[in-house]
């Protein structure tokens, strides 16, 4: 897969791949800031810590969802949804 709006891979940066993945080859890095993560209904696989004083936060660490190139359009999608 080639760069473009869609697919974009930066195999310089010194995080890449910021996420355990069986395939760098694939890896995505349009999203390299989760457009999702405010989202805790975002269509990715979170987990959510919930602290002592009962706040819950959404740990990321080991989705891949964004960087997967087929998902594009379902990023979009959800984004697009959340903005009407």
């Amino acid at each position: 897969m080639e760069n473009s709006y869609r697919y974009f891979k930066n195999e310089k940066c010194k995080y890449f791949p910021c996420h355990k993945v069986e395939k760098e080859t694939d890896f995505n890095c349009l999203f390299c800031y989760c457009p999702l993560n405010q989202y805790e209904d975002c269509p990715g696989n979170p987990h959510f810590i919930v602290r002592e004083s009962g706040k819950k936060i959404k740990d990321c660490t080991y989705c891949t969802f964004p960087h997967q190139p087929e998902n594009y359009e379902k990023v979009v999608r959800f984004l697009s949804e959340k903005m009407k």
